[in-house]
């Protein structure tokens, strides 16, 4: 099959690798139909992942059809559709059973990681029965491939963690494909008030044509004050935080309202400050995590009745054997307008 192989810092090739094989008796055998490319990705590529090594198909995000299942699968049938979640899930040790099956000590974030993930025509996938969803035949498959990380991430890292309510006010940090999925998810508990911040003008014009405010970041403190301005120097009830820098954490504890919730959903390369002296008492609540995905089943079904519209998401798509293309544009989202891209199978 073909692969798309991170082959050391900085490189990744188009490369052919065996199919797959069952290897335990919850495991099931995945043809992809559609990947998706995320930004954990790209930190492998530059090494910033050294429990990933060299050799590793990446990708943990897919839509495929079910190949084979092993003995103890018995939810999913050979044929059927399936969006694959990032996180694999065996449902029974100490941390799936505490509710955060990201840490599952059998599974979590191992594909595309610890073992071969799906950016390839075959993957197997681990503890099937909770790591697959089904997926009805009038969701767009390419589409749900923002089922697999993006929405549960946007929803539950970020909506959820900086409990965004009726009424409230919103403002998330960040215009990219996580940041969009969660304005989308935010919408669904009615905010009065959302606003994304961004340097990409494309990104934001997205994200007014979704129902945002905008404000285009700035070197000076113009966006900072235009910001609060929109809250009448209250600042924000929920403050999302979805780029992952020094610079846009510090933005997100200036802009946060007295009683309100910085949610952390970027992932972060380097140490960046905390400043307790001028939080300490504001009673604000900081909080970070690693998606659990336990609200893909859910949010499935919002997209299958029309209550939350993702279409806009995959912006743009290319077949495996050009896998390092899609690479290079993810990479360079700005020059190519980019928000989620697709690999297709």
């Amino acid at each position: 099959m073909k692969a798309l192989v991170y082959t050391g810092p900085g490189k990744i090739e188009v490369l052919d690798r065996p199919k797959p094989a069952l290897q335990a008796p919850t495991d099931a055998v995945v043809r992809l139909m559609h990947a998706s490319i995320c930004g954990t990705d790209l930190h492998i590529i530059l090494g910033d992942v050294p429990t990933a090594q060299p050799g590793l198909v990446l990708g943990h995000e897919g839509v495929g059809i079910v190949e084979e299942v092993a003995s103890a699968v018995h939810n999913f049938e050979v044929g059927q559709r399936v969006v694959i979640s990032c996180m694999t899930s065996c449902g029974a040790c100490k941390r799936c059973r505490q509710g955060i099956p990201a840490h599952c000590q059998t599974g979590g974030w191992v594909l595309g990681h610890h073992i071969d993930g799906t950016h390839a025509e075959y993957v197997r996938v681990p503890h099937a029965t909770l790591s697959l969803h089904a997926l009805p035949d009038l969701i767009d498959p390419r589409a749900a491939v923002a089922l697999s990380d993006a929405l549960p991430t946007g929803l539950e890292v970020g909506v959820l963690s900086a409990n965004v309510q009726p009424g409230g006010s919103v403002v998330i940090i960040g215009a990219g494909p996580v940041g969009i999925a969660a304005l989308l998810t935010a919408k669904l508990y009615t905010p009065a008030l959302i606003v994304m911040i961004d340097r990409d003008e494309a990104r934001l014009a997205t994200a007014r044509e979704l129902g945002a405010e905008t404000v285009q970041e700035d070197e000076n403190e113009g966006a900072r004050e235009k910001l609060l301005n929109l809250t009448e120097d209250q600042g924000f009830d929920s403050v999302i935080e979805a780029v992952g820098i020094p610079q846009t954490f510090a933005l997100a504890q200036e802009l946060v309202g007295i009683g309100g919730r910085i949610a952390n959903v970027g992932v972060h390369g380097k140490q960046a400050a905390l400043h307790l002296d001028r939080l300490w008492d504001r009673n604000i609540s900081i909080h970070m995590s690693l998606v659990n995905a336990t609200t893909t089943g859910k949010l499935l079904t919002l997209v299958a009745t029309n209550q939350l519209e993702i279409s806009r998401l995959v912006t743009h798509n290319f077949p495996i054997s050009n896998g390092t293309a899609a690479f290079d544009t993810f990479r360079n989202a700005a020059q190519h307008r980019a928000l989620k891209v697709a690999i297709d199978f």
